[in-house]
C-alpha cells in the first residue's frame, strides 16, 4: 500500500478511536496487513455437512448417510477509503470543477492487492492464506469469491472509496483433520445383540460408517432376507 494511503488510513484509524477489522495476506517473509477504514455492519458464518442417498431394498426411502462436515464459509462486504481529511469534498460521481486534491489516493490498489489473493502465488503454489481479524473473529481461510463496487471518484475518474464483497472457506490443518472417529475400529469382528427395529443396514452403518455394507454382515450370518431379524438375536460383524 502506497505511504501517503497508510498515513492517511491511520490518522482517521486514531480519530475515530475504534478497533478497526484487518485483512492479513500471507506472504513469504512478511505478511501483509490491509485495515478496513470502517468496519462491517455485519458477517455471516455457514456452517454445512454433506449427505448422499443409499437406496436398500425393502425400503419405501432412501437412507440417508452422512459424508463429512464442509468448510465453514464467512461473508462479508467492506467499505474501502482513500480519501484523506484536508482534500476538498468528493462527490459520489465525477463532476467538472470538484477536484480530488493531491492527497487522494487510487483505492483501487488497495482493491489489487485483495484481488490478488485469489490467485495462485508461485512459491506458494496455491492462493495465500488470508485471515480476516475483527473483534472475537480470527478467521482463517482462502478468498473464493471477490466483487468490487467503485461508488466514489476525483474530478480525473480516479476511484477513491470501494464496496468489497469477500466469501471465505475456512482452512483446516492437517492436525485439526486427525479427528477421533466417531466409529470403533471394523478391524476386528464382534458380536451385537440385536434390538427391536434394528435392521442390518442400522449395524452396518453403526459399524463400518456405510449402510451398504449390510449384506457384508447377512454373508457372515448367512442371513437370507435383511428385514428377517429378531430381537435378542446375536449378529457377527466380521472385520474387514
Amino acid at each position: 500500500m502506497a505511504p501517503r494511503i497508510e498515513e492517511g488510513l491511520k490518522e482517521r484509524k486514531e480519530q475515530m478511536g475504534l478497533t478497526k477489522a484487518k485483512l492479513v495476506i500471507e506472504q513469504e517473509g512478511m505478511d501483509k496487513t490491509i485495515d478496513v477504514l470502517f468496519n462491517p455492519s455485519e458477517y455471516q458464518l455457514t456452517d454445512s455437512a454433506s449427505y448422499s442417498e443409499k437406496k436398500v431394498p425393502g425400503l419405501d426411502g432412501p437412507i440417508i448417510q452422512y459424508i463429512s462436515g464442509d468448510a465453514t464459509e464467512l461473508s462479508v462486504s467492506l467499505f474501502l477509503d482513500t480519501y484523506v481529511p484536508g482534500t476538498p469534498s468528493l462527490l459520489p460521481v465525477s463532476i467538472p470543477g470538484i477536484s480530488g486534491g493531491d492527497s487522494s489516493q487510487d483505492v483501487s490498489v488497495i482493491t489489487k492487492e485483495i484481488a490478488d489473493a485469489t490467485s495462485i502465488v508461485g512459491s506458494l503454489h496455491r492462493p495465500p492464506k488470508v485471515t480476516f481479524q475483527w473483534g472475537s473473529l480470527n478467521f482463517e481461510g482462502v478468498i473464493t469469491k471477490m466483487n468490487h463496487t467503485y461508488t466514489m471518484f476525483t474530478e480525473s475518474g480516479m476511484p477513491v472509496r470501494a464496496k468489497v464483497n469477500l466469501t471465505f472457506k475456512s482452512l483446516i490443518s492437517p492436525k485439526d483433520k486427525r479427528r477421533k472417529s466417531p466409529f470403533e475400529s471394523p478391524d476386528r469382528t464382534k458380536y451385537r445383540t440385536v434390538r427391536e427395529g434394528t435392521r442390518l443396514w442400522d449395524l452396518a452403518y453403526a459399524e463400518y460408517g456405510d449402510p451398504d455394507m449390510w449384506k457384508l454382515i447377512a454373508r457372515a450370518n448367512k442371513i437370507q432376507d435383511p428385514l428377517d431379524l429378531k430381537a435378542g438375536q446375536v449378529v457377527k460383524l466380521p472385520a474387514i
